[in-house]
């Protein structure tokens, strides 16, 4: 199984030019990357200009076509050759209200147009401090993927209180909280299926902190947000990730 390094570039950067350039830079800086996958997550209206490497999309609608001013259909990402998209973000959840039931419905697109959605879940602050973190990691799983019994499928756990902070979370906790995320998962998949699913971190990941994220966290990836829009930055942290592919974990 392949490790993931996926560049969340969010709103960025703020012109075509710029994103190409960024683009190029790291595909250039890459080219000897061989047992780690690298996704670029753009906005929307730069995927058709991307090429040579694999692309996600930042969200999907759950309808693939109709009267729905202002929205992307997974039909539509899937024309652009788009491969992956991120569904349930904590931004998403934050600024548009997405709520579980919607994020269950956008998965379930996703999946029906052969998109691999990229499930982002995590505690805000407050949850942490009031020690529910397992009870929203497993709510967030159960209600997103509910009715849904095969898919190929990435989890993200973000901690919402890491994202953008500096605040990254402890490789010990964050491995405890992979466990129950896996365990979580074995109740809804079966075996076969289970073993498709990669369960990847994100929140405040640097070049310095992500190899641990995989050798003492024993996650399958990365969702890289900031450092992911400065390109030696973003290689550090791909060919730190390259380096442990001799290592095997569960």
């Amino acid at each position: 199984m392949k490790n993931l390094v996926i560049a969340n570039w969010k709103c960025n950067p703020s012109s075509l030019k710029e994103a190409k350039n960024l683009f190029n830079l790291i595909k250039k800086q890459s080219k000897d990357i061989k047992k780690t996958e690298i996704i670029i997550v753009p906005p929307f209206i730069y995927l058709p200009f991307l090429k040579g490497l694999d692309l996600g999309a930042q969200d999907c609608f759950w309808e693939d076509k109709g009267a729905f001013t202002g929205e992307i259909s997974p039909l539509m990402l899937k024309n652009l050759s788009c491969k992956y998209v991120i569904i349930g973000h904590s931004e998403r959840r934050k600024y548009f209200n997405e709520n579980n039931e919607i994020i269950n419905k956008k998965i379930k697109a996703a999946l029906r147009n052969n998109l691999i959605p990229i499930l982002c879940i995590g505690e805000r602050e407050e949850e942490k401090k009031k020690k529910k973190t397992k009870k929203i990691i497993r709510e967030q799983l159960e209600n997103g993927l509910k009715d849904i019994k095969k898919a190929n499928l990435i989890i993200a756990y973000e901690p919402i209180w890491a994202i953008g902070t500096g605040n990254f979370c402890d490789f010990e906790i964050a491995k405890e909280i992979k466990n129950i995320i896996f365990e979580t998962l074995s109740k809804i998949f079966n075996k076969n299926n289970l073993e498709k699913i990669k369960i990847i971190y994100g929140g405040s990941v640097n070049f310095k902190n992500a190899s641990d994220y995989i050798k003492k966290s024993e996650f399958n990836g990365l969702l890289v947000g900031g450092a992911s829009l400065k390109s030696q930055d973003f290689v550090k942290i791909i060919k730190s990730i390259e380096k442990l592919n001799n290592i095997k974990f569960k």
